[in-house]
């Protein structure tokens, strides 16, 4: 850091270097005033709640388990639907929906089960409004 001097006889040039101290220790200012006030902005509107004592609900879903074997016949809560009666399927899932609240399909399907049959009891699940489907499976 060079400092100039007032004698005008050599020869005078510009000085090259900024003083950035009064610089940072302002910036240093401002950061410990925003540190020490960030934790009053916090402070919402005082709200005296009420105090109750209550149970928690254990609403726990209905849950359908459907299972189809390794020949395509469907079980739905060990009730055998019949094969080729697709609408029988139909009408036992809108009659699921209909008795209310919004049960969970629990699907089981046998690992030889054709592709096709499982997406027939989907749909038909869907188009009952069953939305919320699992898959069950088994840990190897």
């Amino acid at each position: 850091m060079s400092f100039g001097s007032f004698d005008s006889g050599g020869m005078t040039q510009p000085m090259a270097e900024i003083n950035t101290t009064p610089l940072v220790d302002v910036m240093l200012v401002l950061l410990v005033i925003f540190i020490i006030t960030a934790p009053l902005f916090h402070q919402a509107v005082p709200v005296d709640l009420p105090k109750v004592d209550s149970t928690k609900l254990d609403d726990k879903p209905r849950v359908v388990a459907v299972a189809i074997d390794g020949e395509g016949d469907v079980y739905v809560d060990s009730e055998r639907i019949d094969r080729n009666e697709v609408h029988a399927l139909e009408a036992r899932f809108e009659s699921l929906v209909a008795a209310g609240g919004e049960p969970e399909l629990h699907l089981r399907a046998d690992r030889g089960t054709r592709y096709e049959r499982v997406t027939e009891v989907l749909a038909a699940a869907q188009k009952a409004g069953l939305v919320k489907i699992a898959f069950v499976t088994e840990k190897k």
